[in-house]
């Protein structure tokens, strides 16, 4: 369970520190004349050929934090559990749960196809795949 937790986080950064360094280089000062590039053309092309490849990368995320065995709005455990959300530009991809009680951890996961999944989602869930939209 542990080794998911960190693997997930591993994604998240990674994802984040690429959008940052492709911000960074695809950054242009006005009036900075020599930055224009020489071949406009081919720069598009090979935009065009980034973000065709990109698509199909997990890069929306949305993740839900609750307490799943509270009652009464009265929290018992605190916000222990979790959903989150990965999805591509189509909305494919997985939720992953983790409903923590006081003695146990079960973890869920689930296909997303589309924005949508074929096993019943929790509200949780679907809130997770709700924030993960663009």
């Amino acid at each position: 369970m542990i080794v998911l937790v960190v693997i997930l986080l591993v994604v998240i950064v990674l994802a984040m520190l690429g959008r940052d360094l492709l911000e960074r280089r695809t950054r242009v000062r006005p009036g900075d004349v020599n930055a224009l590039p020489e071949d406009v053309v081919g720069l598009r092309q090979e935009v065009a050929a980034l973000r065709a490849e990109a698509k199909g990368a997990l890069r929306h995320v949305g993740l839900v934090r609750y307490d799943a065995f509270a009652s009464n709005e009265q929290s018992v455990g605190g916000r222990q559990s979790w959903s989150i959300a990965l999805l591509d530009d189509d909305g494919n991809g997985v939720v992953l749960t983790a409903i923590h009680g006081r003695s146990e951890a079960r973890s869920y996961a689930k296909s997303v196809f589309e924005w949508r999944s074929e096993q019943p989602m929790s509200p949780e869930e679907q809130d997770a795949v709700a924030s993960a939209k663009p």
